[in-house]
C-alpha cells in the first residue's frame, strides 16, 4: 500500500464515473437509471477505497501518510498529496456522505439527471482534493474549483429564488477568496515554494502574520460560515435541492474549519494567538444570535441552516483555544455536525418530496401515521441536541472543556448554545411530529420506504457509534493534534525567549 497512489485514485474514480456517464442518453428513463446506477456505484467505490485508506493509516504517526508527488515545473511545487490525522477523517466523511446524496435525488431530481449527477461526481473529487492537496496552489485549485458544480447544483435544480441565492453563495465565498490569493502569492514570495509542509516550518515575521491571517480568514470565515459573513448560507440551503443542502452542510462549511487547522494555527502562529479574541467574539456571537434567529424561523431548512452557524461557533472557539480537547473537540463537532445535519436537511427532504412545501405550520401529527420518520427524526434532533450517547455529545463537550482551560466567561456563553440549540430542536419536532393530525392532506403521507430507511440506517448507527465510541476517531487524530500544537506553543515560548 506505500507504494500504491491510493489518494490519486480516490481523485479519479469521481471523475471516470463522470465519463462513463457523459454519452448514456437521458432521453428515456432507462437511460436515466443507468446514469444514477454508475453514480451510486461510483460513490460507493471511492467509499471502499476510503476506507481501506483508514484501515492502513498509522494512527501514531504525526506527520503526513501516503505522499504522493509529481512536479510541474520542477523543484518541490507540483501536484503534490497527502494525509495525517486531521484531513483523513475528512475525506472519509466526504466519501461516506456521497451516496446518500445520490440516493436521496433518485426520485426527486427528473430533469437533466446526467447534468446532475456529473456536477456530483465532480464536486466529490475537488472536495476530496482539498483535504488532500500538500501544495497551496493545488488547494487553492481545489478550494475555489468546488464553487462551480455546486454554483449549478442551486443554480439549476434549485427551489423559486436559486438564481439569486447561487449568485450570493458564488460572490460572498469568492471575494473572500480574493483576499486568501493575495496572502498566498506574498508566502510564495517569501519562501519560494508552495510545499505546504515547507510552509508550516517556515518562520514568518510576526507584523507579516497579521496580514497573512486576516487574508486566509477573510475566505475560511465566509466558508465557515462566521457571524456576519453567514448571511449567504440560509438563502442557499432553502434553494439547494435536498441532496445540494446534504452536501453543503456535511462538507462544503468544513472547508473553512479545516482551513484555520492546516494553515491560520501552524503558519500563523503568532496572528493566531494575538487575534484569537476576535474569533471568541464573533464565535459568542455567532452562538447566542443565530440560535435565537433559528427559534424565530418558520422554513425548516432555514432553521437547520442558522442552527449549522450556532455549531460551528463552537468549532472556532475549540480550533483558537488551541489546547487537545479544544482542537480534538472541534474536529469531532464538525465529523459529528457533517453526519447529523446532513441528516436533518434529508428528513426535511421526506416530508418536502410529499407535500412540497417546508413551513413549518403546514405540518403537525405526523408522529401517528409516520412514526418510523417520527422516531429517526428524534434520534438526529437529539444528537444535535447533544444528548449523552450520541455524536453530538461529544464534540460539545470537548469544546467546552477547552474553552474553560482558556477562560470561565468563555465557556459559560458557549454554554447556552447548549441551551438555545436544545429549545429551538425541539420546538421544531414538536411542531412537526406531535399535536392533532387535523389537516386532510396530512392524513395520506406514507412513512419511510425502502430507499429512504436505507439511507436512514447508516447514518443512525454512525451517529451512535460516534456516540459510545469516540476514541475510533479521537485515536486517528490525536498524533497530529499534538503534534500541531506543540509546534504552536514552540514557535510561542520562541517569541517570548526573544522578547526577554
Amino acid at each position: 500500500m506505500a507504494d500504491f497512489p491510493i489518494l490519486s485514485v480516490l481523485l479519479l474514480i469521481p471523475i471516470l464515473g463522470a465519463l462513463i456517464i457523459l454519452p448514456i442518453r437521458s432521453a428515456e428513463e432507462t437511460g436515466n437509471r443507468n446514469i444514477r446506477q454508475v453514480a451510486l456505484l461510483t460513490t460507493l467505490a471511492t467509499l471502499i477505497i476510503s476506507m481501506l485508506l483508514l484501515g492502513n493509516f498509522n494512527n501514531s504517526l504525526a506527520g503526513f501518510q501516503f505522499v504522493e508527488f509529481y512536479p510541474w515545473f520542477g523543484g518541490d511545487t507540483g501536484f503534490h498529496l497527502g494525509v495525517d490525522g486531521i484531513s483523513i477523517l475528512f475525506v472519509l466523511l466526504t466519501a461516506f456522505l456521497m451516496p446518500f446524496c445520490i440516493l436521496a435525488s433518485w426520485k426527486s431530481i427528473q430533469v437533466r439527471v446526467k447534468e446532475y449527477m456529473i456536477a456530483f461526481l465532480l464536486l466529490e473529487t475537488l472536495m476530496i482534493g482539498v483535504f488532500t492537496s500538500l501544495d497551496l496552489f493545488l488547494f487553492y485549485i481545489f478550494f475555489e474549483g468546488g464553487l462551480i458544480p455546486m454554483f449549478l447544483i442551486i443554480g439549476v435544480w434549485g427551489g423559486a429564488r436559486r438564481v439569486y441565492a447561487s449568485f450570493k453563495f458564488f460572490l460572498f465565498t469568492l471575494l473572500g477568496s480574493v483576499f486568501m490569493l493575495i496572502a498566498i502569492l506574498y508566502m510564495y514570495a517569501q519562501v519560494g515554494t508552495t510545499n505546504i509542509p515547507v510552509m508550516m516550518a517556515y518562520d514568518f515575521l510576526p507584523e507579516a502574520q497579521t496580514w497573512l491571517w486576516l487574508g486566509f480568514f477573510a475566505s475560511f470565515a465566509v466558508k465557515l460560515p462566521m457571524w456576519p459573513v453567514h448571511t449567504w448560507l440560509p438563502d442557499a440551503h432553502v434553494e439547494a435541492p435536498t441532496a445540494g443542502s446534504v452536501i453543503l452542510a456535511g462538507i462544503l462549511l468544513k472547508l473553512g474549519g479545516y482551513g484555520f487547522l492546516r494553515f491560520s494555527l501552524p503558519m500563523f502562529p503568532i496572528a493566531s494567538s494575538e487575534l484569537a479574541v476576535i474569533i471568541f467574539g464573533l464565535s459568542l456571537i455567532a452562538i447566542v444570535y443565530t440560535s435565537l434567529v433559528a427559534l424565530a424561523q418558520e422554513d425548516m431548512k432555514k432553521l437547520i441552516a442558522y442552527s449549522s452557524v450556532a455549531h460551528m461557533g463552537f468549532v472556532t472557539i475549540g480550533i483558537f483555544v488551541v489546547n487537545t480537547q479544544g482542537i480534538e473537540g472541534a474536529i469531532f463537532q464538525m465529523l459529528s455536525h457533517g453526519i447529523v445535519s446532513a441528516a436533518l436537511f434529508l428528513i426535511v427532504g421526506v416530508v418536502y418530496d410529499r407535500l412540497h412545501t417546508r413551513e413549518i405550520a403546514r405540518y403537525g401529527g405526523l408522529v401517528n401515521n409516520m412514526p418510523r420518520y417520527a422516531v429517526v427524526f428524534m434520534i438526529f434532533t437529539l444528537a444535535a441536541v447533544g444528548l449523552p450517547g450520541t455524536s453530538g455529545f461529544v464534540g460539545e463537550v470537548l469544546v467546552l472543556f477547552g474553552a474553560y482551560q482558556a477562560s470561565t466567561w468563555l465557556a459559560v456563553i458557549a454554554a447556552t448554545g447548549v441551551v438555545l440549540g436544545a429549545t429551538y430542536m425541539l420546538y421544531l419536532y414538536r411542531r412537526i411530529c406531535f399535536g392533532p393530525l387535523d389537516k386532510p392532506d396530512l392524513l395520506n403521507l406514507k412513512d419511510l420506504d425502502k430507499r429512504e430507511f436505507l439511507i436512514f440506517a447508516p447514518l443512525v448507527a454512525v451517529v451512535i457509534w460516534m456516540g459510545i465510541y469516540p476514541s475510533f476517531f479521537l485515536d486517528v487524530m490525536h498524533a497530529s493534534v499534538a503534534e500541531l500544537i506543540a509546534n504552536y506553543e514552540a514557535a510561542l515560548g520562541g517569541i517570548a525567549a526573544v522578547g526577554q
